[in-house]
């Protein structure tokens, strides 16, 4: 049985100010680096310890990661959490390379396959003066919609479609393999791989409410089956 715990990033400096940020690289607020702490105490009171990490390439889930991982010792067993990146991207300058043993590492991997929902011309954009502004009933459709798009941006559907493939081949491999996954992703990214791992539909995952720094714990057989469910609150 392994353990895959969803961690939506604390809060950024624009959820503060209640802005779409969706792809905008805003880093966590005081608030969201507190948040990140308790998430690592909780995990501690549950006897959870990790062995591999994925983020998005947004800092806010970075930090919320990195928190995580060095909050309480317990959490890593004495190992170092390290970024792993990709050798693949042909700006990646490779110096990270070195002899060392992998089983002291957490590794931390990045990917874009998990960034948030883009908002294309949203972002930026104050959500009350933008309901304000396009009506309420119309932000809630671009926000909160399956299918809908904001304007030059991605629907949820859009988002399940770049993040259900990474779950399933990278995600679930580690949990294939008997390992403790942490992920540190957002929303709507988060809304995708809950789709996947609960099999809901389409009209189900919309209303998916997931708070900043709030882990919820999976324990899981080899296969991805569900075993139980806890939320950490």
């Amino acid at each position: 049985m392994s353990k895959l715990v969803l961690i939506r990033h604390g809060q950024s400096l624009w959820n503060a100010a209640n802005k779409f940020t969706g792809w905008v690289d805003v880093p966590l607020s005081e608030r969201g680096r507190a948040e990140a702490m308790i998430a690592a105490c909780k995990l501690k009171e549950a006897n959870i310890t990790i062995d591999v990490c994925f983020t998005s390439l947004l800092i806010r889930t970075m930090e919320t990661a990195i928190i995580c991982l060095t909050e309480c010792d317990e959490i890593r067993a004495g190992k170092i959490p390290i970024f792993k990146h990709d050798s693949d991207d042909p700006d990646w300058h490779g110096w990270d390379r070195y002899d060392g043993d992998p089983s002291q590492e957490i590794p931390i991997f990045p990917s874009q396959a998990i960034d948030e929902r883009y908002y294309g011309d949203l972002q930026g954009l104050n959500k009350a003066e933008t309901a304000t502004k396009f009506g309420e009933a119309q932000v809630k459709e671009w926000r909160r919609s399956y299918f809908t798009r904001p304007p030059g941006g991605e629907s949820l559907e859009d988002t399940v479609a770049r993040v259900a493939p990474f779950f399933q081949s990278r995600i679930l491999s580690h949990i294939r393999q008997g390992d403790n996954v942490l992920v540190a992703a957002h929303g709507n990214s988060l809304r995708a791989m809950i789709m996947t791992l609960e099999n809901l539909s389409p009209e189900e995952v919309p209303s998916l409410e997931l708070i900043t720094g709030v882990p919820i714990v999976y324990d899981l057989d080899e296969t991805g089956k569900i075993i139980s469910k806890q939320i950490l609150p």
